[in-house]
């Protein structure tokens, strides 16, 4: 029984601080304390600097070489390729075929950066596995979401080239902010630059501010009444992002040796919620983002309850 206790209450204090977090944003927003454009730019300056400040922060003081598995990255790369096909057959059973694009989108995409480093993070005090994890991640994240919006926007250019939808895809990818923090921060790795201490704390400073800001921004943008249109869909949905991938992947991962911080991150990248940045990427190129806003908040809403029910299970099971 105490053991119980005791896997339960690690569940509750890696989940429950996180998605707090989250509340307080929703409660600013409700107080008036933040308004929408101000939660917006939040968002923005979240993931334009603090995120990839943190990325920086811990891999360049890393030993890159040191903390480096190929089979890990690999493993996350190929579950990723296969969420990817798997939510696009699934999407086949949606009737309308303008939002098969969203459909595919926000059943695989993770909110992989603001919740795998914070929830790694709140663990293991690191986020080196969750970084990791991302490279292994989201670009390819970032590529499909491009490639397969583009080819199913209701308003698509029927007259754009192969070659400009690819060019576009490599610089949506080469100028996330996500990518260019973790690759600058391999490169000071691996050139073992030395780091001022007036760059150290500053970065730290921004380090630190990372998870919780994000947390905060994502909570104050999330609206109760956006979730009541196509409720259904939304609901398929979020059964395949919190439940289906982790069910079929999970497993693979422990067989393959994972466990402790790299199996944690894992469970992010499969179980958590569609991240909030797939509605800006769906409104930008042509679709509603109905879909996409539903999925995003009602993923976010059941994550905090299933991330919990998943870690308890894996700590149970002595793996984490």
């Amino acid at each position: 029984m105490n053991s119980f206790f005791n896997d339960l209450s690690f569940s509750l204090n890696a989940t429950i601080p996180i998605f707090l977090m989250m509340i307080l944003g929703w409660l600013l927003t409700k107080f008036k304390i933040f308004d929408e454009p101000a939660a917006k730019k939040l968002s923005q300056f979240s993931f334009k600097i603090l995120l990839p400040a943190m990325l920086f922060s811990d891999l360049s003081s890393a030993d890159f070489t040191a903390i480096w598995d190929t089979k890990y990255v690999l493993f996350c790369l190929i579950v990723t390729v296969c969420s990817i096909l798997i939510a696009a057959l699934l999407s086949c059973l949606h009737r309308d075929k303008s939002e098969r694009g969203e459909f595919i989108q926000a059943s695989y995409r993770s909110s992989a950066a603001v919740l795998g480093i914070a929830f790694v993070n709140n663990i293991y005090g690191s986020s080196q596995m969750a970084s990791l994890m991302i490279i292994g991640t989201v670009p390819l994240y970032n590529i499909m979401a491009v490639v397969i919006l583009s080819l199913t926007s209701p308003q698509k250019d029927k007259h754009k080239s192969p070659k400009e939808i690819f060019l576009k895809t490599l610089k949506d990818v080469l100028t996330n902010p996500i990518i260019i923090g973790i690759a600058a921060g391999i490169i000071w790795s691996l050139l073992e630059i030395p780091q001022p201490v007036i760059m150290q704390k500053s970065v730290s400073y921004l380090s630190n501010m990372a998870s919780p800001v994000s947390l905060i921004a994502l909570g104050a943008l999330f609206k109760i009444e956006d979730a009541k249109s196509k409720l259904r869909v939304s609901c398929f949905i979020t059964s395949v992002k919190l439940v289906l991938f982790c069910l079929l992947f999970l497993p693979a991962a422990v067989y393959m040796g994972f466990e402790g911080e790299k199996l944690v991150a894992i469970l992010v990248m499969l179980g958590s919620a569609t991240t909030g940045s797939c509605f800006v990427m769906a409104k930008n190129m042509g679709h509603k983002g109905v879909i996409t806003s539903c999925s995003v908040m009602i993923t976010t809403l059941f994550s905090s309850l299933t991330l919990t029910l998943w870690l308890f299970i894996l700590k149970s099971m002595q793996y984490v």
